[in-house]
């Protein structure tokens, strides 16, 4: 393994990397920053036929895409879910935020969509809350995501690669390399065939530009 303590989720939250307030303050639903951009679909398309549904944003940020769709689609419940309690006024009838690890969040229901925008660069166990919110899903609910492999190592650091893409898939998610999105239809109970060793928070910049966590298992 490389030469550095990896970090677990407790020590992990508390770095500057991951405890920030900046990300997704802005993102709304639309737009050249927005979710249906990010996401390859409009989440509020995806929900407009589907009476008394629920919607889980996970690393939410300030939660505006949330609150926009909200406008749209009364009768939704939605649910953001953020490290940083740094929400953005005013609060929407069906719009719940909460202040919460998404490593060490139990969701009160089954979600029709669960979405997580350039979130994941910022999670330790990765592929934990992947089998998490498999979990999660309705039976035909869908989980959105991006997801940059590059950043899911093995213990002597060098890439997960083709064989944990193989697994994904082995499990029903889909993922797309060039657009770095990874997704799964229906709900199923995975178990990752990787065990979680912690994370390195000064891994430096992934292909956003932005600094992001290094997540490390062994096989």
């Amino acid at each position: 393994m490389k030469e550095k303590r990896l970090l677990d989720d407790t020590e992990l939250a508390l770095s500057s990397v991951v405890a920030n307030n900046a990300m997704n303050r802005l993102r709304g639903l639309a737009g050249t920053n927005g979710y249906t951009r990010e996401l390859g679909f409009n989440p509020v398309d995806f929900l407009a036929d589907r009476p008394n549904a629920a919607w889980l944003d996970l690393c939410c940020g300030s939660g505006n895409a949330l609150l926009q769709a909200a406008r749209l689609l009364p009768g939704v419940r939605m649910v953001g879910v953020d490290l940083v309690g740094y929400f953005a006024p005013p609060p929407h009838h069906g719009v719940e935020f909460v202040e919460s690890s998404v490593t060490e969040w139990a969701p009160p229901c089954a979600f029709d969509l669960i979405t997580c925008v350039h979130g994941l660069h910022y999670v330790g166990d990765k592929l934990g809350v992947l089998a998490k919110v498999s979990s999660w899903l309705t039976d035909d609910g869908r989980f959105a995501a991006d997801l940059d492999l590059a950043s899911i190592r093995r213990e002597d650091g060098s890439p997960a690669g083709r064989r944990l893409v193989a697994a994904l898939r082995a499990d029903g998610f889909g993922y797309d390399g060039r657009r770095r999105r990874i997704g799964r239809w229906g709900r199923k109970q995975v178990r990752s065939p990787y065990t979680y060793l912690g994370a390195d928070a000064e891994a430096g910049p992934n292909y956003t530009g932005q600094p992001a966590v290094m997540s490390y298992y062994r096989d």
